[in-house]
């Protein structure tokens, strides 16, 4: 009979501990390499944390309440820790390329303003290292609470959660430009579950996450548009900062528009639409294989 880790709980929790310990590993890789690239570092942190937090809704649903609560709520924090820079980096890409002499000024004199209250570099660094170590005592905590064998249904309904959320939001934002941001964090999210779970059990899910990726991977630009129409309001809430808000905004709408008829066909789907079909693809790829049958002394192979 094929074995697999859908019905295998321990190769199962083995291979996810992998996944989650290397989420892990890409945060303290992220935080000790600040020499080249400060920001860059930042980034790859933040990237890091992502990924594992994603990773852990896959087994959340595993752990008792306050170990699940615990876990998400570090990882949570060391990301939110280092926001605010991750918002002057964005704020810097988007109004360094604005073209207008008035707006252009306005946004000089906002990244001018918002300077004098940045993280020094040193601080930054300091985050990066306690993020980093609060994350691997996260890969401890998991590894000891997680029971020893985990459910497959368990990690597709984190899956199908993870989709739920994505889809939602971006109905959402028809009306809500951060219903918006969230819908492109849920789908960051739910591209790396399914590429662990393509990866370690299921590869025919590749092709969904593949189509996710593809009809997501545009929003950024949007949603670095947002970020930094929300750091001029929070930097300058006169006259000239609402004018090059509004500015951003006309630009913002546009894009959201694009992105959510892009998604459409990715996210058209009910949520347990697609838990059904990771448990018939999942089933599909372990079915045991019948042995030839046999007549007399020979066998004869079934094409």
């Amino acid at each position: 009979m094929a074995i697999s880790f859908v019905d295998d709980g321990a190769e199962l929790r083995r291979a996810l501990l992998d996944e989650f310990r290397s989420a892990a590993a890409d945060v303290r890789h992220a935080a000790a390499d600040t020499d080249e690239s400060l920001s860059g570092a930042v980034h790859d942190y933040r990237k890091g944390l992502r990924r594992a937090r994603a990773l852990f809704r896959l087994v959340d649903g595993e752990l008792p309440k306050r170990d699940r609560r615990e876990i998400d709520r570090a990882l949570t924090e060391a990301r939110r820790a280092l926001g605010a820079t991750r918002d002057h980096a964005v704020a810097n890409d988007v109004l360094g390329e604005i073209a207008g002499d008035e707006e252009r000024d306005i946004a000089k004199a906002v990244l001018d303003r918002a300077a004098e209250t940045a993280q020094s570099s040193a601080e930054i660094k300091q985050l990066l290292a306690e993020g980093a170590t609060r994350t691997a005592a996260q890969v401890e905590l998991l590894e000891a609470v997680l029971p020893a064998l985990v459910d497959w249904n368990v990690v597709v309904e984190g899956v199908r959660s993870t989709y739920g959320r994505a889809r939602r939001a971006r109905k959402a934002a028809k009306r809500s430009r951060h219903a918006f941001h969230a819908w492109r964090r849920r789908s960051k999210e739910l591209a790396i579950q399914l590429d662990a779970l393509a990866r370690i059990a299921v590869p025919e899910i590749a092709e969904l996450r593949n189509r996710i990726v593809a009809s997501t991977d545009e929003l950024g630009a949007a949603v670095d548009l947002l970020m930094a129409r929300d750091f001029v309001r929070a930097h300058d809430n006169g006259k000239a900062g609402d004018l090059l808000a509004r500015m951003l905004t006309r630009e913002l709408d546009e894009k959201i528009r694009e992105g959510r008829r892009s998604g459409r066909e990715a996210f058209r789907k009910k949520p347990g639409a697609l838990a059904r079909k990771l448990t018939k693809v999942a089933k599909r790829d372990v079915m045991p294989v019948a042995p030839p049958p046999s007549i007399g002394d020979e066998e004869f192979a079934v094409t």
